[in-house]
């Protein structure tokens, strides 16, 4: 593929004259094109098949979503400095003219502040987005053959979508009372019981469901988070450290690690080092949770430099291959 620059020139006077009437008629401003473009990306993202996907290909299509809204807005920032650059614009045939150069490189700082603006507003305001980014895959054998169980499931699920989580804690007890052995079944009460405060019952879920299958996701990534409620910060690590040996390079272990050892434990250098890890991986991933690595750094950066450890900071992001600006 070609990358290359697109210089585009402007009558400054058509220009203004342009964005003046649509400024009247529509009040059109960067925070509106963003979230303009953002919900078209939300849209996108809403038609995003989940069920019997891989992880990589449900980001690929929610990265899809954005980037093809991330040119329009890169177009509109563009567009929207001219007002600026009329100040040194030379004179052309007696008009005023602006010369404003589109990169069409992804890897440019143009493109990719503006698909990064999308994906921090996305991940704020749009559930679609936010719920592709969590979702862990799913196996046949996870799911039980026997009816009645995957009824009570179904049941449970739906009252889940209603937030209904004592009503959803019932009908999973009674799919996991019919089939034992229902993986996903005891991964949802795990879930619940968590929501429900009862912390307790969602580490035994997770660790049955663990016990029918040790590699399975769900009940890895969930387990340390109920640690995490429970205040038992060690045993949290502990349980990202299993994860990681199950799935070596899943940012999750590395995110969660990180946002143990820095809110909890305080200790910022090891958070920070774990995060650097977690965001070089969703960077890589095109995952959106790569705005809450993001997020993370920029709080363990203030609090390293409130501690006077700016260098140190610098030191760690150099080693994760992090540029610091």
């Amino acid at each position: 593929m070609i990358k290359k620059r697109i210089t585009i020139l402007i009558p400054i006077f058509i220009f203004s004259l342009f964005f003046a009437q649509k400024e009247k008629k529509n009040g059109l401003n960067k925070e509106k094109l963003v979230q303009e473009l953002s919900d078209n990306a939300c849209k996108c993202a809403d038609s995003i098949p989940l069920l019997n996907r891989t992880k990589d290909a449900i980001l690929k299509d929610v990265h899809r979503c954005i980037d093809e809204q991330a040119g329009a807005l890169q177009m509109g920032i563009l567009l929207g400095s001219a007002e600026e650059l009329e100040k040194t614009a030379p004179v052309v045939n007696g008009k005023k003219q602006i010369s404003l150069n589109f990169n069409t490189d992804k890897d440019s700082e143009q493109y990719i502040e503006s698909y990064n603006e999308l994906e921090r507003y996305l991940m704020r305001n749009c559930n679609a987005v936010k719920k592709a980014a969590i979702t862990t895959e799913t196996r046949d054998e996870g799911f039980s053959k026997d009816k009645e169980a995957m009824d009570f499931y179904h049941k449970g699920q739906n009252a889940v979508d209603k937030e209904n989580f004592k009503e959803a804690i019932i009908n999973f007890e009674k799919a996991v009372k019919k089939d034992p052995k229902f993986i996903y079944a005891w991964d949802a009460l795990g879930i619940n019981y968590r929501k429900a405060g009862e912390f307790d019952k969602a580490i035994f879920a997770y660790k049955k469901s663990l016990e029918l299958d040790p590699k399975g996701k769900m009940a890895l990534q969930n387990l340390p988070i109920v640690y995490i409620y429970k205040k038992e910060f060690q045993k949290a690590i502990d349980a990202y450290m299993d994860l990681d040996k199950m799935y070596p390079e899943d940012p999750e272990v590395y995110y969660g690690a990180g946002n143990v050892y820095f809110n909890a434990l305080k200790d910022d250098e090891k958070g920070l080092d774990y995060v650097c890890k977690a965001y070089r991986i969703y960077t890589n991933q095109k995952s959106p949770y790569r705005t809450d690595a993001e997020a993370l750094l920029s709080s363990i950066y203030k609090s390293m430099k409130e501690k006077g450890k700016t260098e140190k900071f610098k030191e760690i992001l150099k080693n994760n291959n992090i540029q610091f600006d």
